[in-house]
């Protein structure tokens, strides 16, 4: 079993992941549900004020800049995260804010303007998810013909950060001097040109944004393929990532520590978050229960579609209680979009031999995250096995529907995680980096001024 030996003290980090409707695909149909309030702001604000009063790490948006196929069935439309967290920032003190920005589609000069403002604005809370788009449906949306292949949307992200890094530091820190008795308001020796010029952008810079408090905002990624792994080892602060067992998960987690500590960054500063959907009972029975009457809900049609756009595989017209067959993902080839997501269902088959309605099942809860089922007690086993173990250094709690799901995890999860020493009773810090431990960076340009010297 490969992992590596964490060290003891450590305290878990928790982001609330916020889906519209919820994370199990029939969620925003489940009694209790509000589907009419997903676009009523006050709703996402309350969600952010109770995951404060939890002490949680962070809020997470995902985003995706096109309309995914089967709306009819699923609350699957998407809202700009960035705008819809600048309204959470000034509700909240505390909570990290997380949003999700593709490096395809965005233009470096824009998103470093974007997450600067929003790091300003919220004190230093702003996290940047970067994403790539695998989705066929987006590239459409911005005048292209086709979306870019695997390998040139990483060859674009990895120079995408380095801009947007350079233009988060193109102000030092102590830039900004606002002195009114003599008069300087900048000292322009410390802002600097990043004047880049490489394969997929010309940027001049600097950016028109003073230096953030966080230096830059958290870099947050999700990729888990080949090159998301080392997209991720090279950049990413947080990891966000789906897995279905401990050991795949240790084998992840060590991979990631490993691959980071050989570029010379520290590991600890890689927090790998999976997602974990918990269904929460009083006993065994009544999360079982409850599991299936929010399953009950899963309109196939939808299902298939989802597992279609996962796997490149369609299956309309199997039998949804005939055993889903290897065979059948063998000629898969370029259409399947997230690499990683195919695998894991990919070993689904292979290890539990579903049938079709047992796959979608396992599927709807949260797309291929951990889903547990169980008492208050057995979740919080289950996060301290796996924290304990190697797998991860906390979670992206993914409620199945909002805002009851979500509920029972802060009301009886988090109080026995933090009877356990494993989570905190109060914030320590006010910044996403104070949350998470991670060290706030100074501008390359102050290091390079310093060499020259």
């Amino acid at each position: 079993m490969a992992h590596v030996e964490t060290s003891p003290g450590r305290q878990l980090v928790l982001n609330l992941f916020i889906y519209p409707g919820g994370h199990h695909e029939a969620g925003w149909r489940y009694p209790g549900a509000s589907p009419e309030r997903l676009l009523d702001i006050t709703f996402y604000q309350d969600l952010a004020r109770s995951a404060e009063a939890a002490k949680l790490d962070a809020v997470f948006f995902a985003d995706g800049p096109a309309q995914v196929d089967n709306i009819r069935f699923a609350s699957r439309f998407r809202i700009e995260p960035l705008t819809w967290l600048a309204a959470i920032a000034a509700a909240t003190t505390h909570i990290g804010l997380i949003g999700t920005a593709s490096t395809t589609y965005y233009e470096p000069y824009n998103l470093a303007r974007l997450y600067a403002s929003l790091d300003h604005l919220s004190g230093g809370r702003a996290g940047w998810n970067i994403v790539t788009t695998a989705v066929p449906q987006a590239s459409g949306n911005f005048g292209l013909a086709e979306t870019p292949s695997h390998a040139e949307r990483y060859a674009r992200a990895a120079e995408f950060v380095d801009v947007v890094t350079k233009l988060w530091d193109s102000w030092e820190d102590d830039a900004l001097v606002a002195d009114p008795v003599s008069g300087v308001f900048a000292d322009d020796a410390r802002i600097h040109p990043i004047e880049h010029v490489g394969r997929h952008f010309r940027v001049k810079g600097a950016l028109n944004t003073p230096r953030s408090p966080q230096g830059r905002p958290v870099y947050v990624q999700a990729g888990s393929s080949d090159d998301g792994r080392s997209f991720a080892a090279r950049y990413a602060e947080a990891i966000f990532t789906a897995h279905q067992t401990v050991e795949s998960a240790q084998a992840f987690y060590a991979d990631i520590k490993k691959q980071a500590q050989s570029l010379g960054r520290n590991p600890d500063h890689v927090k790998i978050l999976p997602g974990i959907s918990p269904y929460i009972g009083s006993t065994e029975a009544e999360a079982k229960r409850l599991y299936d009457e929010v399953n009950d809900l899963i309109q196939p049609a939808y299902s298939i579609t989802q597992l279609k756009q996962i796997t490149g595989v369609d299956f309309t017209g199997h039998p949804l209680d005939g055993v889903v067959s290897l065979d059948a993902f063998a000629d898969a080839g370029p259409a399947r979009t997230v690499a990683s997501r195919f695998q894991l269902v990919v070993d689904i088959v292979k290890r539990e031999k579903p049938t079709l309605r047992q796959l979608i099942d396992r599927l709807a809860g949260a797309r291929g995250h951990y889903v547990v089922v169980g008492t208050p007690e057995k979740i919080a086993d289950e996060i301290q096995l796996w924290f304990e173990k190697g797998a991860a250094d906390g979670f992206n709690v993914m409620p199945p529907w909002f805002r009851g799901g979500f509920d029972l995890f802060t009301s009886q999860v988090v109080p026995i995680l933090r009877k356990r020493g494993l989570f905190r009773s109060e914030y320590t810090g006010k910044t996403l980096r104070e949350h998470y431990g991670l060290p706030r960076p100074e501008s390359l340009y102050a290091n390079e001024a310093r060499a020259t010297a």
